[in-house]
């Protein structure tokens, strides 16, 4: 297991809790036992110390609380200052940027003067390979797709993942030695991973995978540089050339392999052929800016001429040359997300106009319907009682015996139609501003 592996948690997304600052914390840990600290702030205590230490926050050391109650505690050490890239905020439930790992130190051998020096492996490429090969898919000729997707960007096949890893810590350490390094995006900014081409030649169709419709890995996080303040993405792709392949023995081989060249012509009767997008074994690098909205890269790819290790030191020239292209294109965005927000505040304060206009025209005429109903129920409540006393004005008309049983069947109906109170329906009447009241002034 790697140590991104150890690292995170079951998932790998920022919390949407405010959080609380690095200068907060520092404050509250050189304050407050951080057994007491992680109480109040619903956490275990080890979880804090991690949160700590990938916050870059010192921590009082061991035995400082039983020295500070005698007055002999020693001074803090300052807070460091965060470098680009860095986290600077931490909210319970976030996932916590991953720590380099600790190099192992081994007992040297005396080597012999002819044994050729191999580079040191970057830390983010430290126990990747196992990672990587644990796919979901075990195509000889398709791309590695790893379970895990915290891993540095590099797309490769398993036959030339340890090229692809070894042009990555080149690249990677190279970075490193002029003062940019290389980490994963952080949890607490939003960038995203450029799309890559994987095609050698690009076409307008594509042909990759079994049924030419495969998918390649990506990771969750870009992987990123600054060059100065600007983060920079960085991607390693093996690309992929156009091969025929011939339906052979149940399986699909290249056409120039010795096995279609050894078969006999009877093997040959029902095989048929096709074309697909297979890894080559070269690659192409690729940088690009993981802010939304700004469309910039650069690539290199392996050519007859050159590879991408003789290529490293002019990519790291190329990335350190475009920091004031970079830097104008950011504050371009800036000013263009500026405008968008305007506009988008214009335009939702004119939908809120409008929607009010709709309520108060909505009250308007739920008000009148319900006035109508009412005037209506008023004539047929006052047409049922001019009917009553009009029967009780003609019984005295009537004979005695006729009378009282006209008398009931008056008071039968009475008792089926109920009382009936004009002066009830008006009460029950809602004007327009009992319905709803403006929130914008009306014209």
């Amino acid at each position: 297991m790697s140590f991104h592996e150890c690292y995170m948690g079951p998932e790998d997304k920022p919390s949407s809790a405010a959080g609380m600052a690095r200068e907060d914390l520092y404050e509250r840990v050189w304050t407050t036992p951080i057994s007491h600290l992680a109480e109040e702030l619903g956490v275990n205590h080890y979880l804090l110390a991690r949160v700590c230490q990938a916050l870059n926050v010192p921590r009082p050391p061991a035995g400082y609380w039983q020295k500070k109650a005698v007055g002999k505690e020693e001074p803090r050490p300052d807070l460091p200052a965060a470098l680009p890239g860095d986290q600077v905020r931490w909210a319970r439930g976030a996932p916590l940027p991953v720590p380099p790992p600790k190099r192992v130190y081994r007992r040297m051998e005396r080597k012999a003067t002819d044994r050729p020096h191999r580079p040191t492996r970057h830390p983010l490429l430290i126990g990747v390979d196992e990672s990587y090969r644990k796919s979901r898919t075990d195509e000889k000729n398709e791309f590695l797709r790893p379970y895990k997707y915290l891993l540095p960007d590099i797309v490769a096949s398993a036959d030339h993942l340890s090229a692809a890893l070894d042009i990555a810590n080149q690249i990677y350490n190279a970075l490193d030695q002029r003062g940019h390094r290389v980490m994963f995006a952080p949890v607490d900014q939003e960038m995203r991973r450029r799309h890559v081409d994987e095609q050698e030649v690009p076409r307008k169709d594509r042909k990759y995978g079994r049924y030419q419709t495969g998918s390649i890995w990506s990771p969750r996080r870009p992987t990123v540089t600054y060059v100065g303040s600007i983060p920079v993405g960085l991607a390693l792709t093996e690309m992929t050339e156009r091969v025929t392949m011939r339906y052979l023995d149940g399986a699909y081989v290249r056409e120039d392999s010795k096995l279609v060249r050894s078969a006999r012509p009877w093997q040959l009767t029902n095989s048929w052929t096709t074309e697909q997008d297979l890894p080559c074994g070269r690659f192409r690098f690729v940088a690009y800016c993981p802010l939304a909205n700004i469309e910039w890269s650069a690539s290199w790819q392996d050519t007859q001429s050159a590879d991408l290790k003789s290529l490293v030191d002019s990519m790291v020239s190329r990335l350190e040359n475009s920091e004031t292209e970079l830097q104008a294109l950011i504050i371009a965005e800036e000013k263009a997300a500026a405008q968008r927000r305007k506009e988008w505040a214009e335009a939702h304060e004119r939908y809120l106009r409008q929607e009010d206009r709709r309520s108060v025209e909505r009250a308007l005429a739920e008000s009148k319907e319900q006035l109508a109903e009412i005037m209506q129920k008023w004539a047929a409540a006052t047409a049922v009682e001019r009917f009553f006393q009009e029967a009780e004005k003609r019984m005295e008309q009537v004979d005695d015996e006729r009378r009282a049983h006209i008398q009931t069947r008056l008071a039968l109906a009475r008792a089926m139609l109920g009382e009936q109170d004009p002066l009830a329906f008006l009460s029950d009447w809602l004007a327009p501003d009992e319905r709803y009241q403006p929130k914008y002034p009306q014209a």
